[in-house]
Order: structure tokens, then C-alpha cells, then sequence
């Protein structure tokens, strides 16, 4: 979740054919279905470091500027990956999420790197070697800087540019990859535009126009912090964009599982007159009638949304909160995937879910009282493959750079070494048990 998503938008196949039916499962004890996944999630420009080649590298660096810091070498994972998928598997966890860096692979319009191709292959068998399912994304927010100067997702080619990147890197690496993702939370472009107060337009048109100096484009648009008044076109075409990328990475191997990842909050009515249904068209609806074609549906949640008649409500007096003052509510995982499932038919793999804490004892009581939720929907019938959790480590979380931890790992800001917190600890005990 952007800019950073989450604290905006928080604030504002047997398995498959198994769980397929609406029927409930009878589960012992906390007992989650056999061949659960349980991962832990990482996003290449937050973790890998020096994407120079991006656009929101650019954005880190121009004047004016949305980003506090930029992400430098972020925690290094384009080397310490080895290291990442050890702790993976050292938790007991069976799965394992991350991006393809679109800007390294093809650093120049057409011009793809093999070298590139290969590290994320080996990132693949890497998984495979621990016994981790990898899911990846093949888009989680970055562009390179040339897509950007061409205009972004405004741009009228843009779903064509993305499908011949799915094309090249699907025929590169889908042999080995358990579940993909085309885009990363493209619903949040309308959420954004919803949420963010007025003022911010001037500042995203500035960022925009300084990056477009930079690199002597007269459009420059970035990927992940949209100008609220171009959605009308920015929709269309991320919807174009992940049906042609889909099927381009269908060509490539039928049989592998393919979805979209949304941004989706536990949407509470409240009173007689509500925004809540209203919010839900604006914010899902078209995603999750697309999601309908698609082998399953990536649930991305952190909060609930409580809406009245007039806006969406402050948390509850006495509400626990988290670092940025935002409500810690377990109950919205189990609520969001039983709203994503009825919605659109298809299995949830919930793709990210986490809290930004500074404190773990937090994470450590999130998590568990959350799964119980998401085990209770599992129960009802709704079909859930799997549970990854945001994210692996404390990394890079966009415009507040370094801030908000989201990780089950801290790291070590100069020698980069990771540190499983409890809260690791616990979810990897869930995990071993496959059971709360």
C-alpha cells in the first residue's frame, strides 16, 4: 500500500478448485486448510536500494520533492536476498512475495537486460530451493523513468509498453513462479484522489514538473502519487494495462495462476444515511468487476474505514493506534476478504496485511487476533489461499522514507543485518502448525 499508501488510504489450481463452492470447511481446533500459504511479503524499489533507473528514484531527488529522504541503498536486498528467503524459511513460513524491478529489466524503451532477467530468476529458484512458493508481482508501483517522461499510465500506449514487459519477463521466469500479479493496489489511484485534501494537487503537479525538467519531457507522470484530476484517464488504462499484461503472461505458461492486487479497507456503514456504498463503487468496484476473469483476487488490507453521511469517521475514543494514529481494528482482514470474495467470486490470497508499529508487543497481538478473523471467514467458506504478511523487514515506505515499520525484521541502517522481531516469531509458530 502508496505515498505511503497505507497510511493514506488506511487513514482516509487444486487448492483453488478445493476451496471452490461457498461451502464451509470443517476445520479443527485453528486449523487453516492443508497447503495454506504463509509468506511474507517485500517490494523491490522499498527493499532492493539504488534503482536508479526508476521514476520515483528521480522523484527522491528533484526539488520540490513529496519524498522526506531518498532510499539509497534501502536494506540491500538486490544482494542480501539469499539472506532474506533464509529467514523466510528459517520462521517456518512456505511463501514469498516480491516485485520485479520493470526500470532494471528494461532500463530503455525496448532494450531488456538478460543480467537482470537472470537475478530475478535466481531470486525464483532461490525459493524453490528453501521450499518457498514465490509470488511476484511484476509491477508494485515503480516505472522506469523513460515510461514516466512518456507520460506514465496517462499515456495511450501504456498497457501495450506493460504487456511486452510481461511478455519478455513471463517468458523468462514463469516457469518457476507460483502465483503473479500484473499491478500492485491500481484501485489506489481513485482511493487517493478521494483522500488527499486539495492542496495536495499543486504539490504532486510541482514533483511531476521538476521530474519532467529533469529529464526534458514535457508530460512526465509518476506511477505511484497520481494528479487526483487524471483519473479519468488513469483508470482506463491500468484496467487496459493488467488484461493485456495478464494475458501476455498466460502465453507464456497457461496453467499459472494469475490476479490483481487491491487496496481494501474494512468499509463500516454507520447510521442511517452513509457514504460507505458510495466509497465502495468509487473505491473497487471496477477492479473488482475485472478481478472477476481473473484466478484469484489479491486482498491488501490494514484498517477499517468507518463512513457516516458526511466523511469518514476519526477512530474510537480509546482506540489502540498505530504510529501514524490511525485505528489497530484485527477484525478488518477476515471482513475485507469476505467483502473481496462476494464481490467478484474468485479465491483470496491475501497479499499483504500488516500494522505500522514502532512497538511489536502490537504486532505480536495483531497478528494473531487478526488471523483468527480471516480463519473464521475461511470457515464461512470463503475460499482463502494464502496469507503474506507486510512486510518482511522495516524498509523504505515511500514519501515518509524510513519512518513507519511495517516489518517483521528490523535491519540495521548501516550494516544492514536483519533482526526477527516476536512478532516473527509468532507468526512463524502459526505458520508451523498451519493452526492459531
Amino acid at each position: 500500500m502508496t505515498a505511503d499508501r497505507r497510511t493514506f488510504i488506511a487513514g482516509a489450481t487444486a487448492t483453488a478448485g478445493a476451496m471452490a463452492g461457498g461451502r464451509a470447511f470443517a476445520l479443527s481446533g485453528g486449523a487453516f486448510p492443508k497447503r495454506f500459504l504463509w509468506g511474507a511479503a517485500t517490494a523491490g524499489h522499498q527493499v532492493e536500494g539504488n534503482n536508479l533507473a526508476s521514476d520515483i528514484w528521480l522523484l527522491e531527488h528533484v526539488k520540490p520533492t513529496m519524498f522526506t529522504e531518498p532510499s539509497g541503498d534501502a536494506v540491500n536486498s538486490f544482494a542480501l536476498w539469499p539472506a532474506d528467503l533464509d529467514i523466510v524459511r528459517g520462521l517456518g513460513l512456505n511463501a514469498y512475495r516480491f516485485s520485479l524491478e520493470w526500470a532494471r529489466i528494461e532500463p530503455e524503451p525496448g532494450a531488456f537486460s538478460l543480467a537482470m532477467l537472470n537475478h530475478y530468476k535466481r531470486i525464483v529458484e532461490g525459493c524453490h530451493a528453501r521450499g518457498l512458493t514465490p509470488l511476484v508481482s511484476f509491477n508494485h508501483f515503480t516505472v522506469p523513468r523513460w515510461f514516466a517522461a512518456r507520460g506514465g499510465w496517462t499515456d495511450p500506449s501504456s498497457p501495450e509498453l506493460f504487456a511486452r514487459f510481461c511478455d519478455r519477463a513471463a517468458r523468462h521466469l514463469a516457469d518457476g513462479i507460483g502465483y503473479a500479479t500484473t499491478l500492485n493496489e491500481p484501485n489506489a489511484v481513485a482511493i487517493m484522489a478521494d483522500v488527499f485534501p486539495p492542496q495536495f494537487l499543486d504539490t504532486v503537479r510541482a514533483m511531476n514538473g521538476a521530474a519532467a525538467r529533469a529529464c526534458n519531457s514535457d508530460r512526465f507522470r509518476n506511477a505511484m502519487v497520481p494528479d487526483p484530476a487524471e483519473i479519468g484517464t488513469l483508470q482506463p488504462n491500468l484496467i487496459a494495462a493488467h488484461r493485456a499484461g495478464k494475458a501476455a503472461i498466460k502465453a507464456a505458461r497457461g496453467a499459472l495462476p494469475v490476479g490483481v492486487t487491491l487496496a481494501i479497507s474494512d468499509d463500516e456503514a454507520v447510521g442511517a444515511s452513509t457514504l460507505r456504498d458510495a466509497k465502495r463503487a468509487l473505491f473497487y468496484a471496477p477492479w473488482l468487476e475485472v478481478a472477476k476473469a481473473d484466478d484469484f483476487i489479491g486482498v491488501q488490507n490494514y484498517a477499517r474505514a468507518r463512513w457516516d453521511g458526511k466523511a469518514m469517521l476519526p477512530p474510537p475514543a480509546g482506540a489502540a493506534l498505530n504510529a501514524a494514529g490511525q485505528e489497530v481494528y484485527a477484525p478488518s482482514l477476515g471482513n475485507a476478504v469476505r467483502y473481496a470474495h462476494a464481490a467478484t467470486g474468485v479465491p483470496v490470497i491475501v497479499t499483504e496485511h500488516g500494522v505500522n508499529a514502532e512497538d511489536d508487543r502490537i504486532r505480536a497481538g495483531f497478528i494473531p487476533a487478526a488471523l483468527a478473523g480471516l480463519r473464521d471467514a475461511i470457515a464461512e467458506g470463503v475460499p482463502v489461499l494464502g496469507y503474506v504478511h507486510w512486510s518482511l523487514l522495516d524498509n523504505f515506505e515511500w514519501i515518509f522514507g524510513y519512518k513507519y515499520r511495517f516489518g517483521l525484521c528490523s535491519v540495521d541502517r548501516t550494516s544492514f543485518q536483519r533482526t526477527p522481531k516476536p512478532s516473527a516469531r509468532i507468526l512463524g509458530g502459526i505458520a508451523r502448525r498451519n493452526a492459531l
